[in-house]
């Protein structure tokens, strides 16, 4: 049986209305810990290490299976199992416990997962004199033949100055994703870019009225689904400086493909995790672009849409017309380790099995960012025959192809979506009418951040 400590699982109470603020702003100039010893070969300060200590992992729900099912497994780890947010909707609940630890000088979680590729950006600094929370992975601690294993490119947001601080869970590229069974009524033809999306959505409103190809009701559609594949550059970071343009015309075409598929009612406001969603929705969603964990988050989840075999296709990520064919990306969540950790050949085995396992493919609820991983969960899709059309060259092709124009500051653009624009489209306002707002509190995250922000 697993061995277990006091309080081994347990929830992370989060402060109600606790703002998002920087590590700088919470931490006080005390070291790491006590004892610490220079250890070269894992190109940080390690902690003592005790090989019989317990480690503690902090997890999203969804993620919490994985870790039971290494729990299982590997029953002579001692495992604390610790369940958060995630970090979802940026409300950068990772970063501030970490920065509350730092300033206690002990409390830290010895492995992190985040569904925010940017918490790199500040998990990899030192923090007023406390070293920086995300051991380097690549420094020894990681087989360098392990970390070859990743998708081409899928350890990039994670890497500052060639150093690797965290291992991608999974990749999360938008495609178009259809229900076959109406397309096929309605005679209409599947979209291969945005204005032919454009077009098919006035196409439904007239022919269709009620049928929708879409939602923007939760803080990550908008920024990453359509923003992102619209290669517009409204979250940019350079070195230390931040930049956001909505006057950019890649921008505009966003903003008013969004506004107009709201007028005529194809896009909705709906969240697509809200109780409503499957009885206002399931038999009209005609179809929307999405990440590649819908597959199993909306379309095969008993909880939510529930289609059945061979009622959903997957067809290629939409692009403009006279644009790159890239798109967009939807997190894809990261395993952090600690450098404080008092028994990191624990964390070694825990991020190896987590990342590579076959439970690692079996629990997967999107395409895993390792690439044998990927390949066994694809076959696995293809064969059972659940989607229609070329699911698993959709899924690739759309994976090598995200947009690397967008950024990965140190803080996330969903909470300003759900502060200033969400509110206003739910009320019935146009984008268009709030992208200043949006960009004046983009602006101030950054600044608050430490970023130079460009005008």
């Amino acid at each position: 049986m697993p061995q277990h400590v006091p309080g081994a699982r347990r929830h992370l109470a989060l402060a109600g209305g606790l703002a998002v603020v920087s590590a700088l702003a919470l931490s006080a100039c005390s070291p790491a810990s006590g004892g610490n010893q220079a250890d070269s070969a894992y190109g940080f300060t390690t902690a003592e290490q005790d090989a019989s200590s317990a480690i503690t992992v902090w997890v999203d729900s969804s993620r919490e299976p994985l870790a039971q099912a290494f729990e299982k497994a590997n029953p002579d780890v001692k495992l604390n199992i610790e369940t958060y947010d995630g970090g979802s909707g940026g409300s950068g609940s990772f970063q501030q416990k970490v920065a509350l630890f730092d300033q206690s000088g002990e409390g830290w979680p010895d492995v992190v997962f985040s569904t925010q590729q940017n918490d790199t950006s500040w998990a990899s600094k030192e923090n007023n004199g406390v070293q920086a929370f995300a051991a380097p992975l690549n420094k020894g601690l990681l087989d360098q033949s392990f970390l070859d294993g990743f998708t081409k490119g899928a350890l990039g947001p994670m890497t500052v100055d060639e150093t690797v601080y965290g291992l991608r869970n999974d990749l999360a590229p938008v495609v178009f994703w259809y229900n076959k069974a109406l397309f096929d009524q309605f005679g209409y033809s599947i979209p291969k870019t945005w204005e032919d999306y454009k077009t098919l959505s006035d196409k439904v409103a007239a022919e269709h009225p009620g049928y929708i190809l879409g939602s923007v009701g939760d803080s990550f559609q908008a920024p990453y689904v359509y923003y992102w594949g619209a290669e517009a550059p409204i979250f940019q970071v350079d070195g230390e400086t931040f930049s956001s343009d909505f006057s950019a015309s890649n921008s505009e075409k966003a903003t008013d493909l969004i506004d107009h598929m709201l007028e005529n009612k194809t896009l909705v406001t709906d969240s697509v995790f809200g109780t409503d969603f499957v009885t206002k929705y399931k038999d009209k969603l005609l179809g929307m672009p999405g990440p590649a964990w819908y597959s199993g988050a909306l379309f095969q989840n008993e909880k939510s849409l529930n289609y059945s075999a061979g009622t959903i296709g997957v067809g290629q990520e939409l692009t403009w017309s006279d644009g790159d064919k890239v798109t967009g990306n939807v997190g894809g969540g990261v395993w952090y380790a600690s450098s404080h950790s008092k028994n990191l050949d624990a964390v070694k085995k825990f991020l190896t099995y987590v990342i590579s396992s076959d439970d690692s493919v079996k629990l997967a609820s999107g395409l895993p960012a390792y690439q044998s991983a990927a390949d066994a969960w694809l076959k696995e899709q293809a064969s059972s025959n659940f989607y229609v059309g070329d699911f698993q060259g959709s899924i690739s092709s759309a994976a090598s192809s995200v947009w690397q124009g967008w950024g990965y500051p140190s803080f996330s653009i969903e909470a300003a979506f759900s502060k200033v624009v969400l509110p206003a489209i739910t009320a019935g306002k146009t984008v268009a009418s709030v992208t200043d707002a949006w960009k004046t509190e983009l602006d101030n995250q950054a600044q608050v951040q430490g970023y130079t922000v460009s005008k």
